[in-house]
């Protein structure tokens, strides 16, 4: 029999495979991202679900704005995916696909779908409807943080003005949380975490970018000083004496 594997074996698998330094804040992130998906992977109760690989996609999105170069970031992504054993594309493709259906979706069709009632006709997202439907047939559902990151960014690609109203938007995922039998108040608390880690995270970003840029103009100070003094240095002195 094999033995399951260990958040070291995936680290390895996923430092093997991208080989470039980490800045330290964003290193973090990778880390911690890997070990929750991992140990979801690996609990018997936990199934994959396009609504879980949205929440995946914005979260390494979103923490991992900012970061340079920008197209290292692909990179990172898809050595996280293959490290934890799975396909990068279909998180990419399954994030793109409730992506789009939001951006044409009203937020009664959204939600009446998310809690199991009819829709509204002409609204047709049979795609969330079937993911809803096998969700709710499980016998047993692992809830995680990265599900509820993807129902509310659902929410907030639906209607962005929901997800600002602090009621309005409890309200829907209490409903949402009742109708996928999973705990309200977890799903609230790991929301407020996310976004409390998003505004420290977008501090951070800012912080950097000015030591950056006040380094930058340090760096260009010393070398407008190094060239007046060689400058200097190179003027002929003329002798004045008749």
């Amino acid at each position: 029999m094999t033995s399951p594997r260990t958040v070291s074996d995936t680290k390895r698998a996923f430092y093997t495979l991208y080989t470039r330094p980490i800045n330290s804040i964003y290193r973090r992130v990778v880390d911690e991202l890997m070990v929750e998906i991992h140990l979801l992977s690996v609990n018997v109760d936990f199934y994959y679900d396009p609504i879980f690989a949205l929440g995946v996609v914005t979260t390494f999105n979103r923490f991992m704005l900012g970061y340079q170069p920008d197209r290292e970031s692909t990179s990172i992504f898809n050595s996280l995916c293959t490290a934890l054993n799975d396909d990068p594309v279909r998180f990419l493709q399954d994030a793109e696909t409730l992506q789009t259906l939001c951006s044409h979706t009203s937020l009664e069709a959204l939600t009446s779908t998310l809690t199991g009632t009819e829709p509204p006709e002409g609204q047709d997202i049979t795609v969330l409807r079937k993911v809803i439907e096998q969700i709710t047939l499980r016998t047993k559902f692992k809830y995680s943080r990265l599900f509820g990151i993807g129902l509310f960014t659902l929410l907030e690609l639906t209607d962005a003005d929901l997800v600002k109203d602090d009621t309005k938007r409890a309200e829907v995922l209490s409903k949402v949380a009742s109708a996928l039998r999973f705990n309200d108040d977890k799903l609230q608390k790991d929301l407020e975490l996310y976004r409390a880690n998003l505004e420290k995270m977008s501090q951070a970003r800012l912080a950097i970018e000015e030591a950056v840029q006040s380094e930058r103009k340090k760096r260009s100070q010393r070398l407008q000083e190094k060239a007046g003094s060689d400058q200097a240095e190179n003027t002929p002195v003329h002798d004045t004496e008749t």
